[in-house]
């Protein structure tokens, strides 16, 4: 008998994002006084997992960024795009995406060195990631001045569907006849 499935279940949809095993080991064994098996915790996740493969189940169970949270299936991405897009003042601004961009294949990189590749100030756009929580401080420079370090947070990893940054395209793969100019014989 598979234990602690409901309460697994319970601390998966209450959480507001991925929650990992570690998380869910800490909070079982502090609530029940007792010390659980991660084996044991695992197995609870995958008859969870299996229960909302039915087709009477809207969500399913998926693993993200080493956690574990409730999805719509892609069977109803398409209902879910127009909530998303009734929503979409609360979406990024393009000077917001191309930070976010740049931060993501740069990381750890200073607010100088995304101005310098984007050409414009970027206080704003960085200020509005922050507060999104899709980039963190990841710390100072060893540089004069010892400006602050940006890197994507793990919230960045659940906003994009990607377990980790190893995950986003290569540079090579968004490159693109169409983003070239004149004739390569030139």
């Amino acid at each position: 008998m598979v234990k602690f499935e409901q309460e697994i279940e319970a601390l998966i949809f209450a959480s507001d994002q991925g929650i990992r095993i570690e998380e869910i080991l800490y909070c079982l064994q502090a609530g029940f006084d007792t010390n659980i098996d991660e084996d044991q915790a695992l197995k609870s996740i995958e008859k969870i997992q299996e229960k909302y493969l039915e087709k009477s189940f809207a969500i399913e169970l998926v693993k993200l960024n080493n956690g574990y949270q409730f999805l719509t299936k892609k069977l109803y991405h398409p209902i879910i795009s127009q909530l998303q897009l009734q929503r979409s003042k609360k979406k990024l601004s393009q000077a917001a995406l191309e930070t976010l961009a740049i931060i993501a294949y740069r990381q750890p990189v200073t607010k100088l060195e995304v101005e310098q590749i984007r050409g414009v100030n970027c206080d704003y756009s960085i200020q509005k990631l922050l507060d999104k929580e899709l980039i963190s401080i990841a710390g100072k420079a060893d540089t004069v001045g010892r400006p602050i370090l940006y890197a994507t947070s793990s919230q960045f990893a659940d906003y994009m569907g990607i377990n980790n940054i190893s995950e986003l395209p290569a540079m090579a793969e968004l490159s693109s006849a169409a983003n070239t100019i004149g004739n390569e014989q030139e």
